[in-house]
């Protein structure tokens, strides 16, 4: 029996139980629609971006190549840790240069050379996240181990996201990075961008809540309580009336600030170094190095002006 141009080949079990053919069209025709707005033209072959799934999967391999005895296989032995970082690293960047090449739009020397790039900074964001992992275990009474803290605390998964993320972006990758940035955002309620910027030894309690914004900049030894915002206050627009984007918008946090549960900094402001910040403060000016912001300081400033 010939088919018809315009009819869509649906699983026989489907068309006995659902009348999907219909449907089918409809969503091609609204498909269609949208990207003949944006005046996208396809081209044959498979998926133009890169996939969300692919990149959890190189992540899960990062980490157990970064920790591999905390973060790798439960059966792994000491004495093939490093056979086992070779193999898992060389399959995560393999799976990497594809979703670059995705990003980039082509198989290319500049995608190899941004895999190569990347892999040459793991050394170096292992030694953050240590530093990251230390500031964890020192900062909350309740941890009774480095390990516990590797295995069990949201913002450590976190940072660890944030530092592979931060570095892809660094690179130009910005998408890849952002989706980094959302699979840690979706597994912890931690919300961090990857053009965020954020010393050694930072540390994250709790963490459901936080945000950090693009544009924040954070020192070293900085430690935040759950659902602090570190956000913009307003948003420059250009003549036509669009976002202005890549404006330093967000708070400036330097070493070894500490801010408490719900409060929220909103702008281009700045904590000063050894400042700390009380719970559910609303801070939209600068405060001096050495300052304790809380809420009734805040309402008496109020009242003075």
């Amino acid at each position: 029996m010939n088919r018809r141009d315009d009819e869509v080949p649906v699983a026989p079990e489907a068309a006995q139980s659902w009348d999907i053919g219909p449907i089918v069209r409809e969503l091609r025709a609204q498909r269609e629609r949208w990207r003949t707005a944006r005046q996208r033209r396809l081209t044959a072959g498979g998926r133009e971006f890169p996939a969300r799934a692919a990149i959890g999967r190189i992540l899960a391999d990062l980490c157990g190549a970064l920790f591999p005895m905390r973060l790798g296989p439960d059966d792994l032995q000491r004495e093939s840790e490093d056979y086992y970082v070779g193999h898992t690293l060389d399959r995560a960047l393999r799976a990497l240069l594809g979703q670059v090449c995705l990003e980039l739009g082509v198989a290319s020397a500049e995608a190899v050379h941004h895999v190569r790039r990347f892999a040459e900074a793991l050394p170096g964001i292992r030694a953050l996240l240590d530093a990251d992992v230390e500031a964890a275990f020192a900062g909350d009474p309740a941890a009774r181990s480095v390990d516990e803290v590797l295995l069990c605390y949201p913002g450590v998964l976190a940072i660890i996201h944030h530092r592979l993320a931060h570095q892809l972006h660094g690179q130009g990758l910005a998408l890849l990075a952002r989706i980094v940035a959302e699979i840690a955002h979706a597994q912890t309620g931690i919300d961090i961008h990857p053009g965020a910027r954020i010393g050694r030894s930072f540390f994250i309690d709790h963490g459901t809540g936080v945000v950090i914004g693009e544009t924040a900049v954070i020192g070293d030894h900085v430690r935040l309580y759950q659902a602090v915002t570190l956000g913009a206050r307003s948003f420059q627009t250009a003549i036509d009336g669009s976002l202005e984007k890549g404006l330093a918008r967000h708070p400036v946090v330097e070493d070894d600030v500490v801010i408490y549960a719900g409060a929220t900094i909103l702008g281009r402001i700045t904590i000063g170094r050894g400042s700390v910040i009380g719970g559910n403060v609303w801070l939209t000016h600068s405060v001096p190095p050495g300052s304790h912001v809380t809420q009734a300081s805040t309402r008496q400033e109020q009242v003075n002006h």
